[in-house]
């Protein structure tokens, strides 16, 4: 019953100051929230990093002339910037290199914000115009659900053939309705449709079925001929896949024209390399969020010493009366400790589900899967509850320790 008793004590004492134990509480929220709101989306998109970040196929890479993630300083950039565009020529030369060190040898270059039109129906303008060759499919993990991929043909001829995407078709022929050999407009461009691709989904809220393929030959004559190549690379087998990339590393600075004192200018993009910007991205969001929260925790934990050491202050008359008629030291240092262990916790609850919450909301704005981080909130607990006692311990043992004739002396 002592213990019950200290409990509706303590929850009594806060009671009576409620403005100054909210505004306490939110303190410690505040802390918790940010980092629990951080983690949740982090770990929801941890757990779909792989298949979303997985774009290229089983032992495929790529070879492009910029990083697919550029991070440091301005000097970086331009480096990248001033290198030469993969070029047709270099390419074709590439492939000629290669022919024998890869199962399939593809190029791909891209167009954003293009519209497409069939009828009366329209696209937004954000659909990308892909130029590739008949090795597209197999090398970016697309599979076809109608009519056929790019050919030979298509591409040595420049054809005006068209493999749409998944949400393209679904857009301009939502009756679900082979297209095949049916005509649409693509910024005013009139291709023949060749096929649709498989939905593949979406990747960190980008759709990965909204664009359209069409010969690359085509598109360097028709849209843009001074663009770059991407080159796309698969391998015989996982066994043969680092000696496919030392061999492709030679092979295109054969094609670049590069001499032994020159640098790559020039990138390898893996699905590995990929991953692992991502996780040096998520490293360093982390270690900022846990920064922030710690500091906001600190700031938290000084004002509930400060608010307990207050509590103490303007009770000091009801702290002299207990002691007066019996109530032991325990007693009073274990109210005073609950108390301060009921802002910090109390803090803590709202926080992380404040901070589930919207963590939750941000994953799921990227259509990742809701996540509950276990791991996170025991730490978070934990952590309000380290809070609770080491800056509640002072004004309970203060508390305790006040003699019951100097608190009772009137003032």
């Amino acid at each position: 019953m002592l213990m019950r008793e200290t409990i509706t004590q303590a929850i009594y004492s806060l009671a009576v100051n409620k403005l100054r134990s909210w505004l306490t509480i939110m303190g410690v929220a505040v802390g918790v929230f940010s980092i629990i709101a951080v983690m949740t989306a982090l770990d929801a998109i941890d757990k779909s990093v792989e298949s979303g970040l997985t774009s290229l196929g089983a032992n495929t890479f790529q070879i492009q002339k910029n990083p697919a993630t550029t991070f440091g300083s301005g000097h970086s950039r331009n480096l990248y910037a001033n290198r030469k565009d993969i070029s047709w020529q270099q390419a074709l030369l590439f492939k000629k290199e290669m022919a024998s060190q890869a199962r399939t040898i593809g190029f791909i270059i891209t167009s954003m914000a293009n519209q497409a039109k069939y009828a009366n129906l329209t696209t937004n303008p954000d659909v990308t115009i892909t130029g590739g060759d008949e090795n597209f499919s197999a090398s970016s993990g697309f599979t076809v659900l109608y009519g056929r991929n790019l050919s030979e043909t298509d591409i040595r001829s420049a054809r005006n053939s068209i493999v749409l995407g998944y949400e393209v078709a679904t857009t301009l022929f939502p009756s679900g309705e082979n297209p095949q050999n049916k005509s649409i407009k693509v910024n005013g461009e009139v291709y023949t449709i060749a096929g649709v691709f498989n939905k593949k989904g979406a990747a960190f809220g980008q759709s990965q079925d909204n664009f359209v393929l069409i010969p690359i030959t085509r598109y360097l004559n028709h849209i843009n001929e001074k663009s770059s190549l991407s080159i796309t690379v698969e391998a015989f087998s996982r066994k043969d896949y680092p000696l496919a990339i030392d061999r492709a590393i030679g092979s295109m600075r054969l094609a670049r024209g590069l001499t032994i004192k020159d640098p790559n200018d020039f990138e390898i993009r893996t699905n590995e390399s990929l991953i692992d910007s991502f996780r040096d991205i998520q490293r360093a969001i982390s270690t900022g969020a846990f920064i922030i929260s710690f500091m906001a925790l600190l700031t938290a934990g000084v004002g509930i010493m400060n608010i307990m050491l207050v509590s103490v202050t303007e009770r000091t008359r009801e702290i002299g009366i207990r002691k007066s008629v019996g109530a032991p030291r325990a007693t009073i240092l274990r109210q005073f400790l609950f108390e301060s262990l009921f802002l910090s916790f109390a803090g803590g609850l709202i926080g992380m589900t404040a901070g589930i919450i919207i963590g939750n909301v941000v994953a799921l704005q990227f259509n990742l899967p809701p996540i509950f981080p276990w791991v996170w909130v025991i730490v978070s607990m934990i952590v309000c509850s380290g809070i609770g006692m080491i800056f509640g311990l002072f004004p309970a043992w203060k508390a305790a320790n006040l003699n019951p004739v100097e608190a009772l002396r009137p003032k």
